[in-house]
């Protein structure tokens, strides 16, 4: 029986001589190429022995030889070379995405800047009683709030910004050697808190449309909400924020004064206002701004500002200045003494009573030989009741 390689590879001569010569590619392809027809058999069908099985009926060669793809076509060596098919195919080109924020800076800029559309600030006032969550100083620029409590913050413009606008809220470090660092809350406030966005410590109150957002460069962290133009009979938007940890927590800003950026921006996210302001979270939001307001108002009259000390026990009032009983004695000035605990106190004390004693004994000896008979001036001799002058 015939077999299949034979079958297939009849037309094929193996004494075919390949010409050596350096022509083209294409003049090899056009001289050497053999139709694919030629080469697959008549598609009737023929029957192939399988080692005494049963015969295995060929109807189509194609189907064997090639995997089943519902639209592959074979296509003939013999069509024309295509001379651009090992070009360089060029690279297509990317369309810019949209909307994409412009990268961050590594130092943000905390300078006010109202821009063209006169963007501002403006806080409640409250005084500094201990019942205030939340309480602002003009005189120092800074915010002192309650940890979790709501902060009102008022924003103000000179015209309306374009539609689609943003308020953007970002916190970082006021001083230089920490101002790299990212402002993120404490392991314990975190662990505490299931959202998502855990990590950021300013946040958005009463706003379902806040998006909190962590730069890819920088990793700082902010959060933006669209920006409301003031309601009829109004010239102001609020905007409600809270700061989830306090100042003085340990692995968060660890007493590290921060600052608060609040921008206005573009759809596309390009700043259009800023304004910045130090924020205080403590316990005691009225004390604190007192007390800071209070050593800045020294420091600018040029005294000392008052610095919190431990507890040290009253000096005890001084002695009163008397003078011993003896006049003999020249070294009469008194010196208080200051002792640290009771008892060396009260040795040291009896010490000196003693010595008080025998100072008023000497004393009172020295006064009893003064109140006896004056001496006589010197020539002459006292008389004595039982004798008599030399006139008698």
């Amino acid at each position: 029986m015939e077999r299949m390689e034979d079958t297939v590879f009849d037309a094929f001569s193996l004494s075919q001589e390949f010409n050596m010569s350096q022509d083209t590619f294409k003049a090899m392809w056009d001289s050497y190429a053999i139709p694919l027809e030629q080469l697959l058999p008549n598609p009737s069908e023929e029957q192939i022995p399988n080692m005494g099985q049963e015969s295995i009926v060929i109807t189509d060669v194609q189907s064997l030889c090639l995997p089943a793809q519902p639209s592959l076509t074979v296509p003939s060596l013999s069509d024309a070379f295509d001379e651009h098919l090992f070009d360089e195919i060029p690279p297509q080109e990317v369309a810019p995405m949209d909307n994409l924020p412009p990268p961050a800076s590594t130092v943000p800029t905390t300078t006010d800047h109202p821009g063209e559309y006169g963007f501002q600030l403006r806080f409640q006032k409250s005084g500094t009683a201990k019942s205030v969550t939340s309480t602002y100083s003009a005189q120092l620029n800074k915010l002192y709030c309650q940890l979790a409590k709501t902060c009102p913050i008022e924003v103000l413009v000179t015209q309306e910004p374009p539609q689609g606008a943003i308020l953007r809220a970002t916190a970082v470090y006021k001083k230089t050697e920490h101002v790299a660092d990212v402002v993120r809350r404490c392991p314990h406030h975190q662990s505490a808190d299931d959202v998502e966005y855990r990590s950021h410590l300013v946040r958005v109150e009463g706003s379902q449309r806040a998006s909190y957002l962590e730069d890819q460069h920088t990793k700082r962290h902010s959060v933006i909400i669209p920006y409301e133009p003031p309601q009829l009979g109004s010239e102001i938007t609020t905007v409600l924020l809270n700061f989830m940890c306090n100042s003085s927590c340990m692995g968060g800003m660890n007493r590290r004064p921060i600052l608060t950026i609040l921008t206005l921006e573009t759809p596309e996210f390009q700043v259009l206002g800023r304004r910045c302001f130090e924020v205080r979270v403590c316990a005691c939001p009225g004390r604190d701004r007192k007390t800071e307001e209070e050593n800045a108002s020294k420091a600018e009259n040029g005294t000392k500002q008052t610095k919190k000390r431990k507890s040290v026990p009253a000096p005890q009032p001084a002695p009163k200045m008397m003078k011993l009983v003896s006049s003999a004695d020249e070294d009469d000035e008194i010196f208080p003494l200051y002792v640290r605990g009771r008892k060396r106190y009260e040795k040291l004390k009896e010490i000196n009573e003693a010595y008080e004693a025998l100072a008023r004994e000497k004393g009172k000896s020295k006064k009893v030989k003064q109140e006896e008979a004056p001496m006589p001036a010197s020539g002459k001799r006292l008389l004595v009741r039982s004798d008599r002058s030399d006139t008698d």
